[in-house]
């Protein structure tokens, strides 16, 4: 089986792989993204760098030995707001591209696309349930649900096998910060762990929904090997997650590094952050994710430890 993982490169996508790579199943991974994947070694692997809003780089990856596709590449909810055409190219254009080309290669493949709690917005109840209407109040969110409709179009039509799996905020990402509003919600664990001081830019009432980077792949690989008729027309699954405050989350930090690790974040209101991540739904029903075998995280201190044991020691 030949696999293609666009965002490949990434923390999400370099840990998907691993897991993917542990499969006797698969005899080709294609990672693609704008830059090479590092750190993977291993002759079933296809490291690509190129642009996936390229129709001929697509029509090259995409071949009628590609059972599946991991979608990940994306704009970020940031920086699709600062720059709408690069956020519509890439998260709305690019994702019609991939699956038109699916489509043209006719074998049905199965897509596993990666969208956020950002597709809801608007006046939002205590807890959002699978059924509930998408009103993304940002442009990114925006995008996510444009291509998770068209993900369900396609696979209405049979031309591929779709799942969408909505994303809680993922915390705590490795690396660096990056164009995501959200990308506070590893800031203010992951900086500290490592001696630097850390911005928390919303209050810290503030409400996020969260999955940690094992439970995210984990999730992504379940997702995949799904049965179509377990997911019935409802090809979007509200992944599981936990609702903690901002404040919950350096409580947490506190009682797991100590004080002096927790004492690194200072709270720095941002109204730009604010006004974004305030649309995003604080907490999700996730009876439906949970009967179809998806597991999230216990608690964020659980979160905190498994940062701790999968990247901060490397």
């Amino acid at each position: 089986m030949k696999v293609l993982v666009t965002g490949g490169a990434g923390f999400l996508g370099k840990r998907l792989t691993t897991r993917l790579l542990a499969r006797p199943d698969i005899d080709e991974i294609v990672l693609l993204d704008m830059a090479p994947a590092k750190g993977l070694s291993d002759p079933r692997l296809r490291i690509v760098a190129g642009d996936i809003a390229d129709p001929a780089l697509m029509g090259r990856l995409i071949d009628g030995k590609t059972a599946g596709v991991f979608h990940l590449a994306a704009v970020l909810s940031g920086q699709s707001e600062s720059d709408f055409d690069l956020g519509m190219r890439i998260n709305v254009d690019a994702s019609r591209l991939l699956l038109e080309t699916c489509r043209k290669r006719g074998n049905r493949p199965r897509v596993v696309f990666t969208s956020s709690v950002a597709v809801y917005g608007g006046d939002l109840p205590d807890v959002v349930t699978d059924d509930l209407a998408l009103r993304p109040a940002s442009s990114y969110g925006t995008e996510k649900a444009i291509a998770e409709l068209l993900l369900s179009d396609y696979s209405r039509r049979g031309f591929v096998d779709g799942r969408v799996m909505r994303l809680p905020t993922v915390s705590v990402r490795p690396g660096l910060p990056n164009s995501a509003a959200s990308s506070f919600a590893s800031g203010i664990i992951r900086e500290p762990l490592n001696g630097v001081d850390a911005v928390c830019p919303v209050a810290p009432e503030t409400r996020l929904w969260l999955l940690s980077p094992r439970r995210a792949a984990e999730c992504l690989a379940h997702g995949f090997d799904l049965d179509a008729d377990a997911l019935g027309g409802q090809r979007a699954v509200n992944l599981p997650g936990i609702t903690v405050t901002a404040g919950e989350m350096v409580e947490a930090l506190r009682r797991v590094a100590g004080e002096e690790t927790a004492s690194r974040v200072r709270w720095e209101r941002d109204p730009a952050i604010e006004r974004i991540v305030g649309t995003w739904p604080g907490a999700w029903d996730t009876t439906r994710a949970e009967a179809l075998g998806f597991k999230g995280d216990a608690n964020f201190e659980q979160v905190v430890r498994a940062y701790m044991e999968d990247d901060l020691r490397r």
